[in-house]
């Protein structure tokens, strides 16, 4: 099983509470010379051992451990923890296709937030982001923040995609964050961040791999109009992007687009990354998150802080070209799920603990991002 997920999310808490097993801390010198030649060790264990390869992809070599284990210990149950995903970088040199099943673990859901914090403390989600230390503190730290940035590129970026330019990379992170849920201009970054358009390709593309940037791409099936090139970027969690906002609390106009960080969280975890897009026209008419389904289906999502003053102009404009499929209003103020007609058409409204109910999925299993 491959864990992956930002650093501090909590993938170390995780593996250290699976009873019985054996923890190793593969930042330790000491893990790295006892996997150097890793066969005495796994001889070692009793078929039925459930083994932890923490921070694997600090070893000088962490796929040729896990294939060993793979191919010749399959008795053996491993959970490996990583950043980024399995042959992400050149440290990989096996992706243990077919091998391996892997899980995405995001900062903390919407979903788990409403259940313990209660539904009034949504601003506190979206204010302190969803890094159990953040979302725990009295108050949002920006030595905590600026630390993180310093140590993701340290310890992640550099290390296992050999960027060089410190600033470089740090400067474009920033500005991303700072206008997340907007679309991405190679060219504006590139002359923001004093970059080449192919750097800020290549900077944008290992923060994707390691989980710090989601990339939407927009939908599009042959209307003219259609926005058809440029995706949308979301930074990874919303205390991150208040943090470089510089925001000292929320304004109601703030909630929306933070909002809509959650609810990606949300159908990332249903669908992946494949299956959600966006969709806008030359006309600025967009609708939020637009998800393929089977045959023509697609199904469209619009984020929605109000449920009751939705404007569905977008939605409209879309249906007009593409009318299979169900319309959702996904809002933390539904506290059940409901249906309802706007502008004619039929939408559900919900919040994202019953999207998966409401669109008639089975809760994800072990394979799939959650």
């Amino acid at each position: 099983m491959w864990l992956s997920g930002v650093r501090r999310v909590g993938k170390t808490t995780l593996a250290r509470m699976l009873p019985d097993a054996v923890y190793l801390n593969c930042d330790l010198p000491s893990t790295g010379r006892l996997l150097r030649d890793p066969e005495p060790f796994l001889d070692g264990h009793d078929p039925s051992t459930v083994l932890v390869f923490d921070e694997v992809h600090r070893l000088e070599d962490p796929s040729r451990p896990l294939k060993i284990v793979a191919d010749e210990y399959p008795g053996l149950a491993v959970l490996a923890t990583g950043s980024s995903t399995l042959a992400a970088t050149r440290k990989f040199r096996d992706a243990l296709t077919g091998r391996k099943r892997s899980v995405h673990l995001p900062p903390v859901l919407w979903e788990e937030c409403s259940n313990w914090l209660g539904a009034s403390q949504l601003d506190r989600r979206l204010y302190h982001g969803g890094l159990p230390q953040a979302l725990l503190a009295d108050s949002p730290s920006a030595d905590f923040f600026n630390e993180w940035i310093d140590s993701f590129y340290a310890r992640d970026i550099q290390e296992l995609f050999q960027v060089r330019s410190r600033s470089g990379f740090q400067a474009l992170f920033r500005l991303l964050l700072r206008q997340s849920g907007g679309q991405v201009d190679n060219t504006r970054l590139a002359a923001l961040c004093q970059l080449s358009r192919l750097t800020i390709r290549s900077y944008i593309e290992a923060m994707t791999i390691a989980h710090a940037m989601h990339l939407v791409l927009p939908y599009h099936g042959g209307g003219k109009r259609e926005i058809v090139a440029r995706p949308k970027c979301y930074g990874f969690d919303t205390g991150f992007v208040c943090f470089e906002r510089g925001w000292t609390g929320l304004r109601p106009e703030d909630r929306g687009v933070l909002w809509e960080h959650l609810v990606l969280d949300a159908v990332l975890g249903l669908f992946g990354d494949g299956r959600v897009c966006y969709w806008r026209d030359k006309s600025g008419r967009e609708v939020d998150f637009v998800i393929r389904r089977t045959g023509n289906r697609v199904d469209a999502l619009e984020c929605k802080i109000n449920p009751d003053q939705p404007n569905l102009s977008g939605l409209s404009a879309f249906r007009a070209l593409y009318p299979e499929g169900r319309n959702y209003i996904v809002s933390p103020a539904a506290r059940r799920s409901y249906d309802t007609r706007e502008r004619g058409l039929s939408v559900t409204v919900c919040d994202t603990p019953h999207l998966a109910d409401a669109m008639d999925l089975a809760r994800p299993g072990p394979s799939a991002q959650l």
